[in-house]
């Protein structure tokens, strides 16, 4: 065989190969779905229990890869599930109820985010009202004229501080300034001495909470019995509760307060068989894993199979339906999308 001969089969070999190799590579791509799950600030509970999430379902090897995203909270995630920038999301309950109808929150108002699918309630979080000793805050009715942090920007903070002002008959423009940013920010304000309050929605034990009580003089605001009754009439998705007197470093008095779900999320875009892996995976097989890896005491004390579809306040992904029914959980009619 001449040299040419040769070289032309060796061109024609190489060839191949080279498009084998593409091909794989096309092949490796495509079965790989990459999800973008919508935390929150880093400060708060959110962002460490997204990435733990994310560790233990890319570890698994499941065709699916998850990045975590640091937002502004609930409200932007939900935003973010209906114009799929998120393909998943960790939001209060009360944000997604008012994002899938279309109502209580002006980013929604006549705008419903029907994309939105839950997946899993995971723990209560609790509004912290705290406010620097000396300033005589004693109810959230001594906020108004005061300098106080009610949230980040899009944050279900924001919109639980919109709802106990008003069941004291105030609104955000009531105060002498509506404080917005991180929350650890705020706990610089307060310590600093810039700001009267901070309410914070988070589960108990917050790293910025800790840090409020351990740096500044501080006493949590009570909501009063009755004011908690009435949110709960006016706002179905809210329990009352309390935050136990040796929750967090020299507070020493058990406070009386609300409550909200966390839970997951997903766009309805995700395919039904892929959710299902998922949820298999964080929820199942490696449920274990999740609770002792994740940084989220409040996690760990209250997830619970059983009761991962309760106080779910939209209707839930098929890929979910299908795993509670494989896990033998009771999926009410309810919470089956139409």
């Amino acid at each position: 065989m001449s040299s040419s001969a040769l070289r032309r089969i060796g061109a024609l070999l190489l060839g191949a190969a080279c498009a084998l190799l593409l091909c794989a590579a096309s092949s490796a791509s495509a079965a790989t779905r990459f999800l973008t799950l919508g935390a929150g600030a880093t400060a708060g509970l959110y962002y460490p229990t997204a990435e733990t999430m994310a560790k233990v379902v890319n570890d698994a090897k499941l065709g699916l890869r998850i990045g975590v995203r640091a937002t502004g909270g609930s409200v932007f995630n939900a935003q973010g599930l209906q114009d799929d920038t998120l393909q998943l999301a960790i939001l209060q309950n009360n944000v997604a109820y008012f994002a899938y109808r279309g109502d209580g929150i002006a980013a929604f108002a006549n705008k419903p985010a029907r994309h939105l699918r839950g997946l899993a309630t995971l723990y209560p979080e609790v509004l912290h009202i705290v406010a620097r000793k000396g300033t005589g805050i004693a109810s959230p009715a001594d906020l108004k004229g005061r300098t106080v942090y009610v949230g980040d920007i899009g944050s279900g903070a924001e919109q639980d501080a919109i709802a106990v002002l008003g069941v004291y008959g105030l609104t955000l423009a009531d105060l002498k300034t509506a404080v917005r940013g991180s929350a650890g920010n705020a706990v610089n304000l307060l310590r600093d001495g810039k700001i009267d309050a901070l309410l914070f929605t988070v589960g108990v034990g917050s790293a910025a909470i800790s840090e409020a009580a351990q740096t500044a003089p501080i006493e949590f605001v009570p909501i009063a019995p009755a004011k908690i009754a009435e949110l709960r009439a006016r706002y179905p998705y809210y329990s009352g509760t309390a935050i136990a007197a040796d929750a967090y470093p020299g507070v020493g008095t058990a406070t009386p307060a609300i409550a909200v779900q966390a839970m997951l999320a997903a766009s309805d875009q995700l395919p039904a068989a892929d959710v299902k892996r998922l949820m298999h995976t964080l929820f199942g097989t490696q449920l274990k894993a999740f609770l002792a890896d994740a940084p989220n005491p409040n996690l760990k004390a209250s997830f619970k199979l059983e009761n991962a579809v309760d106080a779910m306040p939209i209707p839930l992904h098929p890929g979910a339906v299908a795993f509670y029914r494989s896990a033998g959980v009771a999926v009410p009619e309810s919470l089956l999308a139409r």
